[in-house]
């Protein structure tokens, strides 16, 4: 039992010291698989989630900030996860309040905030 506390405990701090800060993150990405990986497990200031049971084919959406005011916004349906950069604050505050998600993605996310790999 003393064993098995202490492995939790190692890994626990192990994840902790070595959880990247946002502001850690690179500026690019070879694959939105690594991107999405990164974002998820580094420190944000910011990190929100939206329940989006109430949609028709939007499973999930969260949103990461470094700063507060603007930040990285991930959308999960059933096929695909769509990631956006430079999203605001108060679109994400939009989204989450949205009467219909899809309909405020579709007229105020979509090819607005694009997320580019390297080159």
């Amino acid at each position: 039992m003393n064993k098995m506390l202490l492995l939790l405990t190692i890994l626990f701090l192990f994840n902790t010291c070595f959880q990247p800060n946002c502001e850690q993150l690179p500026k690019s990405y070879d694959s939105y698989d690594e991107a999405l990986s990164l974002i998820r497990s580094a420190e944000f200031q910011f990190k929100d989630e939206a329940n989006t049971s109430k949609s028709s084919w939007i499973r999930g959406a969260k949103y990461y900030s470094c700063d507060g005011k603007t930040g990285y916004f991930i959308l999960i349906t059933d096929s695909k996860e769509y990631l956006h950069d430079g999203m605001p604050l108060d679109v994400w505050e939009g989204f989450k309040n949205a009467e219909s998600y899809g309909k405020y993605y579709n007229d105020y996310i979509k090819h607005k905030y694009f997320f580019k790999l390297k080159d």
